[in-house]
């Protein structure tokens, strides 16, 4: 009897230290790349149709701050935005600190805001008139590194990645097995598990506590991909949220942890058939093989054509989601310049494109006042406002995707089908069309009059800028001047 006795109280100490072992495993073990009991992803539904605009808010306003900004929510509003994306909110290190400012991406802490912008009580007032207004927030996420003086760096050294002798290193170009350069940045160890739970819980902090509706992640395609299936299991536990890569990694898409990613490749074209088209109307330049050599500097020939190319490219690469499209963003302003200088007078022909095919569009803080002003990235430069001359131009274009199905972002939309015009390396013209609802957009993307014949399309139409109706018939001839573009819609 009395063994027994022992053998229960020892059997009871086992199952407790099992307990006790298995709960401190959890605690810090990454979790399995599964699909988890609940619908994966959930996400909300008004991504299906929006738009979205990046907040400079370091440049937004003389006061930078989260108050003065709630003036703009009316205005953007108006405009057709649905989704505000912050760039980072957090303090900002003082340590190995570049410039006046500071980098927004060396994050100082995770769970706190930067006292330049406000409180966090001023924050939460923001997210609540961004509510109110009906629209939605998310806030830049830093993942891969932390400023110097982050408290992770004394409290837990060894979440950093760390070099022969034990020193926490910057983070490392994986093409290169170089430093990227980010000196004012130590690289966090995702191979360290407790680091990933970590990580995780600072995103939940500000899920539970702020109410914002998700993230944009930055350097997203240095994570590795098993993190972003683990964060999702548990973010999206949460609520519906929204989740935005700068990478563009189609597994990050495939898998479900992210809506949408960066069409960086499709931007980068648009870039170049921009300079090849000023670069061919430059006197003496020379067209070799297919390039125009100006000077020293050889501008390889792109067109219209190529933008099918990469269409092609990213259908075979991705299963599901959609990518944002654009023709600036803080990067590109500060880094390459404005999308004057980049595209001259094409500008406005790109943003027709990347408002109304595969994906969603962005608009960069300061495009509605036609800014051509490169903003600094380490120092206060704040953007020069005027009459916020382009607002009709964009709100034009995104009401026009709010009403009309066909545009509707990814699987939600068209798909997009070309319009052979006879000058297709010139004239991009294309239809989507979705439960009855139909677009035609035809964009002249060169630096002369084009003309085409249009088939295939016949129906009326509306313009929406003009709101002129328009009787297309097979074999109608189209005239273009450099650069123009025409919208129209059956509804």
């Amino acid at each position: 009897m009395i063994f027994s006795k022992i053998s229960l109280v020892v059997a009871t100490i086992a199952i407790l230290i099992l307990i006790f072992v298995s709960s401190c495993r959890e605690k810090i073990a990454p979790a399995e790349t599964h699909v988890a009991s609940w619908e994966k992803p959930r996400v909300p539904d008004w991504h299906k149709n929006a738009t979205i605009y990046e907040v400079n808010l370091r440049h937004y306003t003389k006061e930078n701050t989260f108050k003065s900004f709630e003036a703009h929510i009316p205005r953007l509003k108006e405009m057709g935005i649905d989704i505000l994306w912050f760039m980072p909110i957090n303090p900002v290190s003082l340590k190995n600190r570049k410039g006046e400012l500071g980098s927004p991406y060396s994050i100082g802490d995770y769970y706190k805001t930067n006292p330049d912008y406000g409180t966090m009580e001023e924050f939460k007032s923001m997210v609540k008139s961004i509510h109110d207004a009906g629209m939605y927030i998310i806030i830049d996420w830093v993942p891969n590194h932390t400023g110097w003086d982050n408290p992770w760096i004394t409290e837990h050294p060894e979440w950093y990645t760390q070099d022969k002798d034990g020193n926490i290193i910057d983070p490392i170009d994986y093409n290169t097995g170089k430093s990227w350069g980010w000196t004012d940045v130590a690289d966090l160890n995702f191979d360290n598990a407790e680091m990933r739970i970590g990580m995780i819980d600072a995103l939940k902090f500000w899920i539970n506590e702020t109410g914002i509706d998700g993230f944009r992640m930055d350097v997203a395609h240095g994570v590795p991909v098993d993190f972003w299936s683990q964060c999702a299991d548990s973010l999206y536990k949460i609520k519906p949220i929204y989740m935005l890569s700068e990478g563009e990694v189609p597994a990050i898409v495939n898998n479900g942890t992210f809506i949408s990613d960066y069409g960086w490749e499709m931007h980068h074209t648009l870039n170049e058939i921009a300079a090849y088209q000023g670069a061919s109307r430059i006197k003496g330049a020379n067209v070799v093989q297919g390039n125009v050599k100006e000077g020293e500097k050889q501008i390889h020939k792109k067109t219209a054509l190529d933008i099918d190319s990469v269409l092609a490219k990213k259908t075979s690469q991705y299963q599901k989601g959609y990518q944002m499209q654009f023709t600036s963003n803080h990067d590109e302003n500060s880094w390459a310049d404005t999308e004057f200088a980049r595209m001259g007078e094409g500008h406005k022909a790109f943003a027709v494109l990347t408002a109304t095919f595969n994906g969603f569009p962005l608009v960069y803080s300061g495009q509605e006042s036609a800014m051509d002003k490169k903003l600094e990235f380490f120092k206060k430069d704040e953007i020069p406002w005027g009459d916020y001359k382009y607002a009709p131009f964009y709100k034009t274009l995104f009401d026009l995707k709010h009403r009309n199905k066909a545009l509707w972002n990814g699987e939600h939309g068209g798909p997009l089908v070309k319009v052979k015009t006879g000058n297709d390396e010139n004239i991009y013209a294309f239809t989507r069309e979705k439960d009855g609802d139909k677009v035609l957009i035809i964009i002249n993307l060169s630096s002369k009059e084009q003309k085409g014949i249009i088939n295939g399309v016949a129906g009326n139409y509306t313009d929406a800028f003009s709101t002129a109706q328009k009787d297309w018939k097979d074999g109608d001839e189209v005239v273009l001047k450099a650069w123009e573009f025409m919208i129209y819609s059956n509804k």
